[in-house]
Protein backbone atom coordinates (compact mmCIF):
# COMPACT_ATOMS: atom_id res chain seq x y z
CA UNK A 1 0.00 0.00 0.00
CA UNK A 2 2.77 2.47 0.88
CA UNK A 3 4.40 2.02 -2.52
CA UNK A 4 1.08 2.72 -4.26
CA UNK A 5 0.47 5.82 -2.13
CA UNK A 6 3.94 7.08 -3.00
CA UNK A 7 3.38 6.39 -6.70
CA UNK A 8 0.08 8.27 -6.53
CA UNK A 9 1.77 11.17 -4.76
CA UNK A 10 4.42 11.32 -7.50
CA UNK A 11 1.73 11.67 -10.17
CA UNK A 12 0.00 14.42 -8.16
CA UNK A 13 3.29 16.26 -7.66
CA UNK A 14 4.13 16.20 -11.36
CA UNK A 15 0.68 17.30 -12.55
CA UNK A 16 -0.50 20.89 -12.92
CA UNK A 17 -3.92 20.47 -14.59
CA UNK A 18 -5.65 17.41 -13.14
CA UNK A 19 -9.06 16.18 -14.23
CA UNK A 20 -10.77 14.13 -11.54
CA UNK A 21 -13.64 11.77 -12.32
CA UNK A 22 -15.59 10.44 -9.33
CA UNK A 23 -18.24 7.78 -8.88
CA UNK A 24 -20.46 6.34 -6.17
CA UNK A 25 -17.57 4.53 -4.49
CA UNK A 26 -16.26 7.76 -2.98
CA UNK A 27 -19.53 8.47 -1.14
CA UNK A 28 -20.22 5.08 0.42
CA UNK A 29 -18.03 6.05 3.40
CA UNK A 30 -20.44 8.95 3.98
CA UNK A 31 -23.35 6.53 4.25
CA UNK A 32 -24.70 6.83 0.70
CA UNK A 33 -25.23 3.43 -0.95
CA UNK A 34 -23.86 2.79 -4.41
CA UNK A 35 -26.03 1.59 -7.25
CA UNK A 36 -24.37 -1.51 -8.67
CA UNK A 37 -22.49 -3.08 -5.75
CA UNK A 38 -23.55 -6.15 -3.73
CA UNK A 39 -25.69 -3.90 -1.51
CA UNK A 40 -26.44 -1.42 -4.28
CA UNK A 41 -29.69 0.44 -4.80
CA UNK A 42 -30.57 -1.47 -7.97
CA UNK A 43 -30.66 -4.74 -6.00
CA UNK A 44 -33.91 -3.59 -4.36
CA UNK A 45 -35.18 -0.89 -6.73
CA UNK A 46 -35.84 -0.84 -10.45
CA UNK A 47 -34.83 2.43 -12.13
CA UNK A 48 -37.62 4.61 -13.51
CA UNK A 49 -36.86 5.57 -17.10
CA UNK A 50 -37.27 9.18 -18.18
CA UNK A 51 -39.96 8.51 -20.80
CA UNK A 52 -41.99 6.58 -18.22
CA UNK A 53 -41.57 9.40 -15.70
CA UNK A 54 -42.88 11.95 -18.20
CA UNK A 55 -45.79 9.85 -19.47
CA UNK A 56 -46.99 7.96 -16.39
CA UNK A 57 -48.41 9.43 -13.17
CA UNK A 58 -47.69 6.12 -11.39
CA UNK A 59 -44.06 6.22 -12.52
CA UNK A 60 -43.72 9.76 -11.16
CA UNK A 61 -45.09 8.64 -7.80
CA UNK A 62 -42.60 5.74 -7.74
CA UNK A 63 -39.71 8.05 -8.66
CA UNK A 64 -40.54 10.67 -6.03
CA UNK A 65 -40.90 7.91 -3.43
CA UNK A 66 -37.44 6.59 -4.33
CA UNK A 67 -35.92 10.07 -4.24
CA UNK A 68 -37.56 10.78 -0.89
CA UNK A 69 -35.44 7.99 0.63
CA UNK A 70 -32.29 9.66 -0.67
CA UNK A 71 -33.39 13.11 0.49
CA UNK A 72 -34.03 11.91 4.04
CA UNK A 73 -30.52 10.42 4.05
CA UNK A 74 -28.88 13.58 2.70
CA UNK A 75 -29.97 15.52 5.78
CA UNK A 76 -27.47 13.54 7.85
CA UNK A 77 -24.54 12.76 5.53
CA UNK A 78 -21.29 14.71 5.47
CA UNK A 79 -18.27 14.75 3.16
CA UNK A 80 -15.62 12.17 4.01
CA UNK A 81 -11.83 12.16 3.76
CA UNK A 82 -11.94 11.56 0.00
CA UNK A 83 -14.09 14.62 -0.67
CA UNK A 84 -11.84 16.71 1.57
CA UNK A 85 -8.69 15.47 -0.21
CA UNK A 86 -10.18 16.41 -3.58
CA UNK A 87 -11.00 19.88 -2.23
CA UNK A 88 -7.35 20.21 -1.17
CA UNK A 89 -6.23 19.37 -4.71
CA UNK A 90 -8.30 22.28 -5.99
CA UNK A 91 -7.02 24.60 -3.25
CA UNK A 92 -3.47 23.67 -4.23
CA UNK A 93 -4.21 25.06 -7.70
CA UNK A 94 -3.77 21.70 -9.40
CA UNK A 95 -7.32 20.88 -10.48
CA UNK A 96 -8.52 21.74 -13.97
CA UNK A 97 -11.98 20.20 -13.54
CA UNK A 98 -13.85 17.80 -11.28
CA UNK A 99 -16.39 15.64 -13.10
CA UNK A 100 -18.65 13.59 -10.84
CA UNK A 101 -21.25 10.97 -11.56
CA UNK A 102 -22.59 11.52 -8.05
CA UNK A 103 -25.79 13.46 -7.39
CA UNK A 104 -25.29 13.90 -3.63
CA UNK A 105 -23.72 17.37 -3.63
CA UNK A 106 -20.94 16.37 -1.23
CA UNK A 107 -18.14 17.84 -3.33
CA UNK A 108 -19.54 21.34 -2.85
CA UNK A 109 -20.07 20.73 0.87
CA UNK A 110 -16.41 19.66 1.11
CA UNK A 111 -15.25 22.96 -0.39
CA UNK A 112 -14.95 22.42 -4.13
CA UNK A 113 -16.07 25.38 -6.21
CA UNK A 114 -18.99 25.11 -8.62
CA UNK A 115 -16.85 26.83 -11.24
CA UNK A 116 -14.60 23.77 -11.44
CA UNK A 117 -17.32 21.14 -10.96
CA UNK A 118 -19.44 19.27 -13.49
CA UNK A 119 -22.19 17.11 -12.00
CA UNK A 120 -22.55 15.07 -15.15
CA UNK A 121 -25.62 13.18 -13.89
CA UNK A 122 -27.22 16.22 -12.27
CA UNK A 123 -27.95 16.77 -8.59
CA UNK A 124 -30.51 15.75 -6.00
CA UNK A 125 -29.96 19.10 -4.26
CA UNK A 126 -32.28 20.87 -6.74
CA UNK A 127 -35.65 20.21 -8.38
CA UNK A 128 -36.20 21.15 -12.02
CA UNK A 129 -39.41 21.93 -13.88
CA UNK A 130 -39.54 19.90 -17.07
CA UNK A 131 -41.51 22.67 -18.82
CA UNK A 132 -40.03 26.05 -17.84
CA UNK A 133 -36.74 24.61 -16.43
CA UNK A 134 -36.89 26.66 -13.25
CA UNK A 135 -34.72 25.23 -10.45
CA UNK A 136 -36.05 25.26 -6.89
CA UNK A 137 -35.06 23.95 -3.46
CA UNK A 138 -36.26 20.37 -2.86
CA UNK A 139 -37.39 20.69 0.79
CA UNK A 140 -40.88 22.07 0.24
CA UNK A 141 -41.55 19.66 -2.63
CA UNK A 142 -40.55 16.59 -0.61
CA UNK A 143 -42.56 17.75 2.41
CA UNK A 144 -45.62 18.14 0.18
CA UNK A 145 -45.06 14.72 -1.39
CA UNK A 146 -44.75 13.12 2.06
CA UNK A 147 -48.16 14.53 3.01
CA UNK A 148 -50.05 13.92 -0.22
CA UNK A 149 -48.17 11.14 -2.04
CA UNK A 150 -48.82 13.19 -5.17
CA UNK A 151 -45.89 14.25 -7.38
CA UNK A 152 -45.53 18.03 -7.09
CA UNK A 153 -45.97 20.45 -9.96
CA UNK A 154 -44.33 23.77 -10.78
CA UNK A 155 -45.74 26.83 -9.00
CA UNK A 156 -44.69 29.03 -11.93
CA UNK A 157 -46.11 27.15 -14.91
CA UNK A 158 -47.82 23.99 -13.66
CA UNK A 159 -45.26 21.75 -15.34
CA UNK A 160 -43.96 18.39 -14.13
CA UNK A 161 -41.29 18.67 -11.44
CA UNK A 162 -38.37 16.26 -11.20
CA UNK A 163 -35.32 16.09 -8.95
CA UNK A 164 -32.57 17.57 -11.14
CA UNK A 165 -30.77 14.30 -11.82
CA UNK A 166 -30.29 12.61 -15.18
CA UNK A 167 -32.53 9.55 -15.36
CA UNK A 168 -32.07 6.48 -17.51
CA UNK A 169 -32.99 7.45 -21.07
CA UNK A 170 -32.59 11.18 -20.39
CA UNK A 171 -29.98 13.15 -22.32
CA UNK A 172 -27.03 14.65 -20.49
CA UNK A 173 -26.88 18.43 -20.38
CA UNK A 174 -24.82 19.41 -23.42
CA UNK A 175 -23.08 22.32 -21.70
CA UNK A 176 -21.84 20.00 -18.95
CA UNK A 177 -20.68 17.40 -21.44
CA UNK A 178 -18.81 20.01 -23.48
CA UNK A 179 -17.04 21.41 -20.42
CA UNK A 180 -15.95 17.89 -19.49
CA UNK A 181 -14.64 17.05 -22.96
CA UNK A 182 -12.83 20.39 -23.11
CA UNK A 183 -11.05 19.50 -19.85
CA UNK A 184 -10.23 16.03 -21.19
CA UNK A 185 -8.43 17.70 -24.09
CA UNK A 186 -6.44 20.07 -21.83
CA UNK A 187 -5.57 18.17 -18.63
CA UNK A 188 -2.14 16.70 -17.97
CA UNK A 189 -3.30 13.92 -15.61
CA UNK A 190 -6.62 12.15 -15.05
CA UNK A 191 -7.80 10.31 -11.93
CA UNK A 192 -10.89 8.04 -11.90
CA UNK A 193 -11.99 7.43 -8.32
CA UNK A 194 -14.66 5.08 -7.02
CA UNK A 195 -16.27 4.33 -10.37
CA UNK A 196 -16.76 1.06 -12.25
CA UNK A 197 -16.40 3.15 -15.43
CA UNK A 198 -19.33 1.28 -16.94
CA UNK A 199 -21.89 4.05 -17.47
CA UNK A 200 -21.69 5.84 -20.80
CA UNK A 201 -21.12 8.42 -22.10
CA UNK A 202 -19.69 9.54 -18.73
CA UNK A 203 -17.06 6.78 -18.59
CA UNK A 204 -15.69 7.87 -21.95
CA UNK A 205 -14.46 11.15 -20.44
CA UNK A 206 -11.39 9.93 -18.51
CA UNK A 207 -10.53 7.59 -21.35
CA UNK A 208 -10.64 10.46 -23.85
CA UNK A 209 -8.06 12.24 -21.71
CA UNK A 210 -5.90 9.14 -21.25
CA UNK A 211 -5.78 8.46 -25.00
CA UNK A 212 -3.72 11.63 -25.35
CA UNK A 213 -0.90 9.81 -23.58
CA UNK A 214 -1.16 11.55 -20.20
CA UNK A 215 -1.04 9.63 -16.88
CA UNK A 216 -4.29 7.80 -16.08
CA UNK A 217 -4.82 6.59 -12.50
CA UNK A 218 -7.77 4.41 -11.48
CA UNK A 219 -8.63 3.70 -7.84
CA UNK A 220 -11.68 1.54 -7.20
CA UNK A 221 -12.63 -1.37 -5.00
CA UNK A 222 -13.43 -4.09 -7.51
CA UNK A 223 -13.26 -4.36 -11.27
CA UNK A 224 -13.69 -1.50 -13.72
CA UNK A 225 -14.35 -1.55 -17.44
CA UNK A 226 -10.98 0.15 -18.06
CA UNK A 227 -8.88 -2.48 -16.28
CA UNK A 228 -6.12 -3.85 -18.46
CA UNK A 229 -6.16 -1.00 -20.96
CA UNK A 230 -2.73 0.16 -22.05
CA UNK A 231 -3.67 3.75 -21.25
CA UNK A 232 -3.81 3.05 -17.48
CA UNK A 233 -0.65 4.25 -15.67
CA UNK A 234 -1.57 3.16 -12.13
CA UNK A 235 -4.38 0.84 -11.07
CA UNK A 236 -5.17 0.52 -7.35
CA UNK A 237 -7.81 -1.99 -6.25
CA UNK A 238 -9.12 -0.77 -2.90
CA UNK A 239 -11.01 1.89 -0.99
CA UNK A 240 -10.11 5.35 -2.31
CA UNK A 241 -10.10 6.56 1.32
CA UNK A 242 -7.05 4.40 2.03
CA UNK A 243 -4.98 6.02 -0.72
CA UNK A 244 -5.93 9.49 -1.97
CA UNK A 245 -6.04 11.35 1.40
CA UNK A 246 -2.66 9.89 2.38
CA UNK A 247 -1.13 10.80 -1.00
CA UNK A 248 -2.41 14.38 -0.72
CA UNK A 249 -1.17 14.72 2.86
CA UNK A 250 2.34 13.82 1.70
CA UNK A 251 2.34 17.17 -0.06
CA UNK A 252 1.36 18.12 -3.59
Amino acid sequence: MNDQIKALNNFLLAAEKIMLFTGAGISTNSGIPDYRGPQGVWKTRQPVYFDDFMSSYAARVEYWDFKLESWENYKHVQPNSIHRAIAKIEKAGKMLLLVTQNVDGLHVLAGNSREKLVEIHGTDRLVECMQCHEFTDPDAHFELFKKTQEPPTCHSCGGILKPATISFGQSLRQDDLQRAYDAASECDCVLALGSTLSVHPAASLPLAAARRGIPYIIINRGDTDHDGLSHVSLRIDGDVADYLPAAVEMGI
